[in-house]
C-alpha cells in the first residue's frame, strides 16, 4: 500500500465516527477499528521490503523553493513505531468500546483518536523535517482534545491545557532547531540530513540546533524538567492514557532522538545533556511513582521513569545502547499498555483507583490479577519476562558509561531507578490485589467482559513469549537498531538472551529487586516523611523550570536524607562492601611488596582493649552513659595509635576532641533517658549485624591488602614534605597543610563548625518553649538531686588551673607552625579549661565573667581567617596564599612571622566560640529545668554574703 494512503487513512476515517454516532456505540467503534485495521494491513504489505533491508520512499514536491515537500520514508525504525501506533491502536479501540459509558460521545472520542493516530503515523513516516513539524504540532492539538475529552472534569481541562502549553512550547523550540539543522545540512529531507554527520557536527549551528531539538523531544517525552505535565494528563479516560502515554505520543520525542541519532550523537554535548536528563528523569519518576496512591498516577510517573531510561540509553552514543533502547521501547509498550488498561478495569469495576481503598482483589478479579502480575513483574525486571531482558541490557550499558568523570554515577543512579521501579511494581501488586478482601469497596469488584480484559491479556501473552523466547524479538530488534545506526556505527555483537553469566548487571539487577522489596517493607515511615515534606502542587507548576527544580529536590533529597541513621549506616556499609568486592573481583591486586611490622605485647594489648571497647559498645549500646565511656576508650586508643605511628599532631587533636565531645555529650545525656529502647526486631538486628560484619570484613581486607603494597605513583605526602618549609615556612607538615596547602578546606570547615554551633544553640532555644519546657519544669518539690552542687575541691582546682591552661593553649598555638600544635588544638585546650569553669562553678558565675558573646567569637574567627585570605589579593596572589619572613628584634633572636599565624588565630577563635556556644545552650536548658531564673553559684570569695537557702542541682 502507498505510504501516502497509510498516513491519510486515519485522517479520512476521522470523518466517519461522528457520522456514525447515531448508529450506536458498536458502529462508532467498528468503523474506527476498520480504518485502523486497513492502515495496519497496508503497513504490513511493506514488511517484505523492510525485512530485505530496503527503505520505501515516496515523494511529491509541494513548495520546493522552501524545501517543503511531501516526502515519506519507511525503514525498519519507522515500521516499528508505525506498528506500535496502529497495532496497539486496534487493541485500544476494542477496549474503549467497552470502557466508555453510554453517556460518553463515542463519535467525538473516536474522531479525536483517529486524528491523533494519523498525526503520529505522519511523524514516524515523514522524510521532510518541515512536514514532520506539521504532524508534530497536530499531535499536540489532538492530544489536547483527547486529554480534555471529559470536559465536565476541571482536572481534565487543567491537564489538557498543561500538556498543550508544555508540548506546544517545546514544539516552538523544535521548529527553530529543525530549521537550523536543515540550514547546516543544506537540505530539509531526513534522507539527506542523515548522510551529512560530519558536516552538521562541524557546523557552528550544531550546538544551538541540538539544544532546541532536545527541548522539543524532552517536552514531548516528559523528560526532566518537563515531566510534570504527563501525570496531570491522567485525568483523561483510561483508553487515552493507555494509548498516548504508553505507546504513542510520549514516544514521539524518543522516536525523533532515535531518528536523528546518526547525526546528533557522539558529541560531548549530546552525551552530557541526553544522558543526564535521562538519568534524572528515570530516578525522579520512579521515586515519585512509589508514593502515589492513584493507580494511574503511579503508572504515569513510572512511564516518565522508563522514558528517562530509554533517553539515557540513547544518550550513551553506543550501538549497544541503541539496541537496548529499541528493545525496551518494544517491551515497555506491551507491559505498560496492559497495566494502564488493567488500571482502567479496576477503576471501572471497583469505582476507585485509590490503592488505599483497594486490596484483596486477587480472588474477586482473578483474570485481571494474572494480567497485572505478569505486566508489573515484567516492569520490575523479573526473569522470564521481557522487561527483565531490556533492563539487564540497560544495566550492562550503565556499567560502561562514565558521566562527569565518575564511572560510578551512571550505574548507581541506574540501580536506584531500577530499585524504585521494582518497589512501585511490588506495591502495585501487593496493595491492590493481595491481602484480605474488604467490605467497603465503592462497588463490588469483578472481572469485566472479554472485550476489556482481552486486549491487555494479548499484550501479557507477548510479555511472556518474548521473555521466555527472546529469539522471537531479536531479528526485529537488530533490524530496528541497524536503521537507527544508519551506517554510523557497527552493529553490536551482543545477543538477547536470558542468561549472560555472573556479570555486574546481574548483581545490580538483584540489588534492585531486593532493594525494592526492602523499600516496600518500610513504605509507611517513608510515606510519612514524604507527606510531611513541604512541596507545591503540580497545578502551580506551569513554569517548567520551577517544576523541575522542586521535583528534583524532593525526589533526590527526601528518600535518602530522611533522618534515619540506620539508612545512612547501611548506605556506608554497602558502599564499603562493594568497594571491597570490586577490589578482589577486578583482579587488580598485585603481589605484596611490604612486610608486616613486628607486633609486640604492647601493641597486642592496645588492640585487645580497642576490640573489647568496640565489642562492649555494640553489646551494651542501649546504656547511654556506658556507651559514652566506651566511645571515649575507643578514642583514647586511637590517640595511642597515632602516637605509635609518630603522628603527634593527630594524637593531640584526637584526645582533645575526645575530651570536649565527651563533656558535651555528658551534659546532653542529662536531658535524655538513661537507656535506649528496643525498637528493631530480632531479624532486623540480625540483618544489620550481618551487614556490619560484612562491611568490617570488606574494609579490613581492602586496607590490609593496600597497606602491604606500595603506591603506583608517588604519594602526595612527598610533595608536602618537600615544600612544607620552603613553601609554607613551617617544619610541622600537618599544620602547614591545614593553614596553607589546604587552607581553603580549613576555612570551609570552621564555617561549618560555626554553623553547627549556631544550630545547637537554636535547637536548645526552641526546647525552652512549648511542651518540652513543661517537662523540664516538671520537678517534684523538695526533691534533692545532689547534696553538693559545686564541690569546693573542683572549684579551687579549676580556677588555679585556668591560667595554666590558657598559657599551655597559647604555647601550643605559637609552636604549631614548626612543632605539634596549632590553632585547632589550642582552641580545644582553652575550651576545655573554660568548660571546666562552667561545670565547677556554675552557669551564672561563668557568664557573669564573660566579656564577649560566643556568636561574636565565632564570627570574629571566620572574619580573621577570611581577611587573612583576602590579604593575598593585594599582592597579586590567589585567595589564602600565605607568606612568611624572618625578623630580628634586639635583644631577641631571629624569629619567623607568617600570615598563616593569623589564619590559625581565626581557627582558634572559631573553635573556642563553637564549643562555648554549645555549652551555653546546654547550660540554659539546665538552668531552666532545675532552678528557673535563679541559681546560687559557688564562690570562694569570703567577702560575698552567703545564704542558707538550699540549692538544687544546676548548671
Amino acid at each position: 500500500m502507498s505510504l501516502f494512503l497509510i498516513v491519510a487513512l486515519p485522517f479520512l476515517g476521522a470523518l466517519l465516527p461522528g457520522l456514525m454516532n447515531s448508529a450506536g456505540r458498536a458502529a462508532c467503534a467498528g468503523i474506527t477499528f476498520t480504518v485502523t485495521l486497513a492502515a495496519f494491513v497496508g503497513l504490513i504489505t511493506n514488511l517484505p521490503a523492510i525485512m530485505a533491508g530496503d527503505t520505501v520512499m515516496m515523494r511529491v514536491d509541494w513548495i520546493p523553493s522552501l524545501g517543503l515537500n511531501l516526502t515519506l520514508m519507511l525503514d525498519a525504525l519507522g515500521f516499528f513505531f508505525a506498528t506500535l501506533i496502529l497495532g496497539i491502536g486496534l487493541l485500544i479501540i476494542t477496549y474503549a468500546r467497552f470502557y466508555l459509558a453510554r453517556e460518553d460521545n463515542m463519535g467525538e472520542f473516536f474522531t479525536y483518536l483517529l486524528l491523533f493516530q494519523g498525526a503520529m503515523v505522519g511523524i514516524v513516516l515523514s522524510d521532510n523535517i518541515l512536514l514532520l513539524l506539521v504532524f508534530w504540532e497536530l499531535t499536540s492539538l489532538s492530544s489536547f482534545l483527547l486529554i480534555g475529552y471529559w470536559k465536565h472534569l476541571p482536572e481534565g481541562r487543567q491537564g489538557a491545557r498543561m500538556a498543550l502549553t508544555v508540548t506546544g512550547m517545546g514544539g516552538l523550540a523544535l521548529i527553530g532547531g529543525m530549521l537550523l539543522l536543515g540550514q547546516a545540512a543544506g537540505s530539509y529531507d531526513l534522507s539527506v540530513i542523515l548522510q551529512n554527520r560530519d558536516l552538521i557536527q562541524d557546523s557552528p549551528l550544531y550546538l544551538p540546533a541540538l539544544i532546541l531539538i532536545l527541548l522539543g523531544c524532552f517536552t514531548k517525552s516528559a523528560q526532566f524538567p518537563f515531566h510534570f505535565w504527563l501525570p496531570h494528563a491522567m485525568a483523561a479516560p483510561t483508553p487515552v492514557s493507555a494509548y498516548l502515554h504508553s505507546a504513542t505520543m510520549v514516544k514521539a520525542g524518543i522516536f525523533l532522538m532515535a531518528r536523528l541519532w546518526p547525526v546528533l550523537s557522539g558529541t560531548p554535548e549530546w552525551f552530557v545533556i541526553v544522558t543526564t536528563a535521562g538519568l534524572v528523569t528515570m530516578v525522579l519518576g520512579a521515586v515519585i511513582a512509589f508514593f502515589k496512591h492513584d493507580l494511574k498516577a503511579l503508572l504515569a510517573f513510572s512511564t516518565v521513569s522508563h522514558l528517562g531510561l530509554i533517553t539515557m540509553l540513547l544518550g550513551t552514543s553506543t550501538a549497544f545502547g541503541v539496541m537496548a533502547a529499541m528493545f525496551h521501547i518494544m517491551n515497555h509498550a506491551t507491559f505498560k499498555a496492559a497495566l494502564f488498561m488493567s488500571a482502567g478495569i479496576v477503576d471501572h469495576e471497583a469505582k476507585t483507583r485509590d490503592i488505599r481503598r483497594l486490596g484483596g482483589l486477587r480472588t474477586l478479579m482473578p483474570i485481571t490479577f494474572v494480567i497485572v502480575v505478569i505486566a508489573a513483574l515484567s516492569m520490575a525486571g523479573i526473569p522470564l519476562l521481557n522487561g527483565f531482558l531490556s533492563k539487564e541490557m540497560m544495566l550492562e550499558e550503565a556499567t560502561h558509561t562514565t558521566l562527569f568523570g565518575a564511572p560510578w554515577l551512571v550505574p548507581t543512579l541506574a540501580v536506584i531507578g531500577s530499585l524504585f521501579s521494582a518497589a512501585y511494581c511490588f506495591r502495585l501488586i501487593s496493595h491492590t490485589f493481595l491481602g484480605p478482601q474488604r467490605d467497603d469497596y465503592p462497588a463490588h469488584p469483578h472481572d469485566p467482559p472479554v472485550g476489556m480484559w482481552g486486549p491487555p491479556a494479548l499484550l501479557a501473552v507477548l510479555v511472556v513469549a518474548i521473555g521466555v523466547a527472546p529469539f522471537i524479538a531479536e531479528p526485529a530488534v537488530r533490524g530496528i537498531t541497524q536503521a537507527v545506526l544508519a551506517g554510523t556505527a557497527d552493529m553490536p555483537k551482543a545477543y538477547i538472551k536470558i542468561w549472560h553469566g555472573l556479570v555486574p548487571a546481574l548483581y545490580m539487577s538483584i540489588a534492585a529487586v531486593v532493594g525494592g522489596l526492602i523499600v516496600l517493607a518500610v513504605f509507611k515511615p517513608l510515606l510519612r516523611a514524604w507527606d510531611a515534606a513541604p512541596r507545591p502542587e503540580a497545578k502551580t507548576l506551569f513554569d517548567a523550570v520551577i517544576a523541575g527544580a522542586v521535583s528534583t529536590a524532593k525526589g533526590l533529597t527526601h528518600p535518602i536524607h530522611n533522618g534515619a541513621f540506620s539508612r545512612y549506616g547501611a548506605i556506608m556499609a554497602i558502599t564499603v562492601i562493594l568497594a571491597g568486592y570490586y577490589a578482589f573481583a577486578s583482579g587488580t591486586i598485585g603481589p605484596a611488596t611490604r612486610q608486616l611490622q613486628p607486633v609486640g605485647a604492647i601493641e597486642i594489648a592496645g588492640w585487645l582493649m580497642l576490640v573489647a571497647a568496640v565489642t562492649g559498645m555494640v553489646l551494651l549500646h542501649r546504656n547511654r552513659l556506658l556507651s559514652l565511656i566506651l566511645i571515649g576508650i575507643v578514642g583514647l586508643m586511637v590517640s595511642v595509635g597515632f602516637v605509635f605511628f609518630s603522628a603527634p599532631d593527630l594524637a593531640m587533636t584526637q584526645i582533645t576532641v575526645e575530651v570536649v565531645t565527651t563533656l558535651l555529650l555528658l551534659l546532653a545525656l542529662n536531658f535524655l533517658p538513661t537507656g535506649t529502647p528496643v525498637e528493631s526486631t530480632v531479624l532486623r538486628r540480625l540483618r544489620d549485624g550481618a551487614l556490619a560484619v560484612a562491611g568490617g570484613v570488606a574494609a579490613f581486607a581492602l586496607s590490609y591488602h593496600y597497606l602491604l603494597r606500595d603506591a603506583v605513583s608517588s604519594p602526595i605526602s612527598e610533595f608536602h614534605l618537600a615544600n612544607s618549609y620552603k613553601g609554607g615556612g613551617g617544619t610541622n607538615v600537618v599544620n602547614v597543610i591545614l593553614v596553607d596547602f589546604r587552607g581553603f578546606d580549613t576555612f570551609g570547615e570552621i564555617i561549618v563548625l560555626g554553623i553547627a554551633a549556631v544550630l545547637i544553640y537554636a535547637l536548645t532555644e526552641s526546647l525552652l518553649g512549648g511542651p518540652v519546657r513543661a517537662r523540664l519544669l516538671n520537678r517534684k518539690p523538695g526533691r534533692q538531686l545532689a547534696g553538693d552542687m559545686h564541690p569546693m575541691m573542683m572549684v579551687v582546682l579549676t580556677r588555679v588551673l585556668m591560667p595554666v591552661v590558657i598559657m599551655v593553649g597559647f604555647y601550643i598555638f605559637w609552636r604549631g607552625h614548626n612543632e605539634p600544635g596549632g590553632g585547632f588544638i589550642s582552641g580545644l585546650v582553652v575550651s576545655i579549661g573554660l568548660l571546666m569553669q562552667y561545670m565547677a562553678s556554675g552557669y551564672n558565675w561563668a557568664t557573669d565573667r564573660q566579656r564577649y558573646p560566643h556568636h561574636g567569637v565565632i564570627g570574629a574567627g571566620v572574619l580573621v581567617a577570611g581577611l587573612t585570605g583576602i590579604g593575598s589579593w593585594f599582592v597579586g596572589k590567589p585567595f589564602l596564599t600565605s607568606d612568611f619572613t624572618y625578623v630580628r628584634i634586639p635583644p631577641f633572636q631571629e624569629f619567623e612571622l607568617a600570615t598563616a599565624a593569623l589564619f590559625d588565630l581565626g581557627v582558634f577563635l572559631a573553635v573556642v566560640g563553637a564549643v562555648m556556644l554549645s555549652i551555653d545552650g546546654f547550660s540554659r536548658l539546665a538552668r531552666r529545668a532545675h532552678v528557673k531564673d535563679s541559681e546560687y553559684a559557688m564562690d570562694i570569695n569570703p567577702a560575698r554574703p552567703r545564704t542558707d537557702k538550699p540549692q538544687e542541682q544546676g548548671g
